[in-house]
């Protein structure tokens, strides 16, 4: 695989320079173009002989929900209100860490709401630049993957992330106050995992890697937010995120049991980078930048609070139980179980992974059995 930078040759894992030196150089185009390298592939067998994939495509078909009819856009959203009830607005963002000699040491209970204002600017934003990558990813698994069950579940997913483009979109347009353009770590890894020309690539860091942090980042704003509308968006987004990272499991189970340990250790080296990206792009520089504050001074600070690592931990316990299920956290020598333990995510292997878990999470069933 070609990457844009080498994340993997860094000489620390929070070395900041690297972090920083990643940035957007074209924020202001609407158009970005990536050239995929990867072969279309017909099939002439129709045979449905996946039964797990046939199961999750009949889920699909009947878990579709309409973002203009199942959400109510009338609720009134009232942001500040909202940031005020989800933070003591008079402590920092960075709990209990002695802040004197920072820019933060002269904040007052204004500048931490107006923060949180434009973490949920940002958060909201990348959410939406992630699902049109998601979109654009799941089109092209329905032109490369040579399997008709994979082709047929794939394509409902290309409707799911359409509509979650759209819901997105209409929250920051009608709710919020503010976009972001998308955060070049973000960018830098879709941009990679398009070009791949393998098709099993698409799978590993669109369906697991991407939606498999999206879906732990959807659970816990779910989870924080008490505002009605956005809770219930979240909760029918997760329900089709769920069965995407269940997608990604079911199919890519078999296959890479017929890889050899050079291709596997391809696999894990790509995880690793496209984890490491992904904690960067939580990092949310552009917010600092926008706050007028030194990205370097709060980034160092950051990555010091205990409070935040936890958090980035959370973001990864859809991620690790399910490259364990796929056998690349324990592969060769056990490089990836290694390489998540430095990252500080190895505790979450046990958890449950999605490909078991897409039944439990479908709210849309749920709500209309109700």
């Amino acid at each position: 695989m070609t990457t844009n930078y080498d994340m993997l040759g860094r000489d620390e894992l929070n070395d900041l320079e690297a972090i920083l030196s990643i940035s957007n150089s074209d924020v202001d185009e609407v158009i970005h173009t990536v050239r995929a390298n990867s072969d279309v592939l017909f099939t002439w067998d129709y045979e449905r002989s996946r039964p797990a994939l046939v199961k999750l495509y009949e889920k699909a078909k009947t878990s579709q929900w309409n973002a203009e009819t199942d959400l109510d856009w009338s609720i009134e959203v009232d942001q500040v209100a909202e940031v005020r009830k989800g933070q003591n607005a008079d402590k920092s963002a960075f709990g209990e860490m002695d802040l004197k000699g920072t820019v933060f040491s002269t904040w007052g209970e204004d500048d931490w709401v107006n923060l949180g204002v434009e973490m949920q600017n940002w958060s909201l934003s990348q959410f939406m630049h992630g699902e049109q990558g998601a979109l654009i990813c799941t089109a092209q698994i329905v032109e490369t993957v040579p399997w008709i069950d994979a082709k047929y579940y794939a394509a409902t997913q290309v409707m799911d992330e359409a509509r979650h483009v759209e819901v997105f979109a209409k929250y920051l347009d009608t709710k919020l106050s503010g976009h972001y353009p998308v955060n070049a770590h973000l960018k830098m890894l879709l941009d990679d995992i398009i070009a791949d020309e393998r098709w099993d690539m698409t799978y590993l860091g669109m369906q697991i890697m991407v939606e498999g942090l999206a879906l732990a980042a959807f659970g816990f704003m779910q989870q924080m937010s008490s505002e009605p509308l956005l809770k219930k968006l979240l909760r029918y987004v997760m329900s089709d995120e769920a069965r995407h990272v269940a997608f990604g499991v079911l199919s890519l189970q078999d296959f890479y049991q017929e890889l050899n340990s050079k291709e596997i250790r391809e696999r894990q080296e790509f995880a690793y980078e496209a984890a490491v990206r992904m904690r960067d792009r939580f990092l949310q520089q552009e917010v600092w930048e926008r706050m007028g504050v030194d990205p370097k001074e709060a980034l160092t600070l950051t990555l010091a609070d205990p409070n935040r690592n936890v958090f980035s931990g959370i973001l990864f316990s859809k991620i690790v139980p399910n490259c364990k299920k796929l056998g690349l956290l324990d592969a060769g020598d056990g490089w990836l179980r290694t390489k998540f333990t430095e990252l500080g995510v190895i505790e979450y292997e046990d958890w449950v992974d999605t490909g078991a878990e897409y039944d439990s999470l479908d709210a849309v069933a749920q709500d209309r059995t109700a």
